[in-house]
């Protein structure tokens, strides 16, 4: 059994930040360090006050230390960590956009008045639901022990409990249609042949790679080479004169010294040089 410690630096980058930044929000609103309306949506003190921290901090509060609470950040360590490793993986730029994009159309949804609502992140974790549905739609749920289910009714079968809890719909809702949009864009409409207009964008690849967490396949940008590395340079041979690169030349030279021995080895010749005859000039 891994400890806590082996647990968490174990889990993927993405879903590992935003599950902290959510338990650190609420950490600190149990600690009274803030009130709850000081990070609530509010266009008007965004465009008014130009408060624009509100557009970011409503997406990492998921309500005070409860049961909710605890579900929402279950969600996150359970289908957000296993879209990550599974459909996403090696894609964490792409990972990244998906949050990007969900949290730019929920704030869309949110100017509507009927949609509103002060703090969008159960809806953003709703939507991590949807997609963990859409993308594994035949694995076997088993929900609080009593109802098994197909992945693809999860959501539905969440929406339905907070309809006979009581708990509100719009943020679930507005959470599906996210996810529902994004998962149309990037993966139906293109297999119905349309053109992927979806695309990560340049500048979400940069902030991936500067970041240096993760892995990109085929990433249109360099990783930062200072991310993560604790030394890089050239080695230097005792009492030669010469220097070596540290990068993928080095690795080739490495692969073809076996092969010389090798060769060398295959003629059966131990020793290779002139012979002289004892006693000869």
């Amino acid at each position: 059994m891994s400890t806590p410690g082996e647990y968490y630096r174990s889990l993927p980058p993405v879903s590992k930040t935003y599950g902290v930044a959510c338990l650190m929000t609420t950490a600190a609103l149990y600690l009274g360090l803030y009130k709850p309306w000081t990070i609530a949506l509010q266009y008007e003190l965004v465009l008014k006050r130009f408060q624009v921290w509100r557009l970011i901090t409503s997406f990492f509060f998921l309500g005070p230390f409860s049961f909710p609470f605890a579900f929402r950040l279950i969600i996150i360590a359970k289908y957000g960590v296993a879209l990550e490793r599974g459909p996403f993986d090696k894609r964490t730029a792409d990972y990244v956009w998906m949050f990007i994009f969900g949290a730019l159309s929920l704030l869309v949804m949110a100017a509507i008045p009927p949609l509103y609502s002060p703090f969008m992140g159960p809806s953003l974790v709703f939507m991590i639901v949807y997609m963990w549905g859409r993308e594994f739609p035949n694995a076997r749920i088993n929900l609080y022990g009593v109802v098994s289910l197909k992945g693809f009714y999860l959501p539905w079968a969440l929406l339905a409990l907070d309809l006979i809890f009581g708990d509100p719909l719009m943020p679930d809702i507005l959470g599906m249609v996210a996810g529902h949009l994004y998962y149309f864009l990037t993966v139906l409409h293109p297999l119905a042949g349309g053109r992927n207009i979806l695309k990560t964008p340049l500048w979400v690849h940069k902030v991936v790679a500067y970041w240096g967490e993760g892995i990109q396949v085929n990433a249109p940008v360099q990783s930062d080479p200072s991310a993560g590395i604790a030394f890089r340079g050239r080695s230097h041979r005792l009492g030669g004169m010469g220097t070596r690169s540290s990068g993928p030349e080095q690795a080739q030279t490495r692969d073809q010294v076996p092969v010389q021995q090798t060769n060398e080895a295959a003629d059966g010749v131990a020793f290779r040089g002139r012979s002289h005859r004892l006693g000869g000039r």
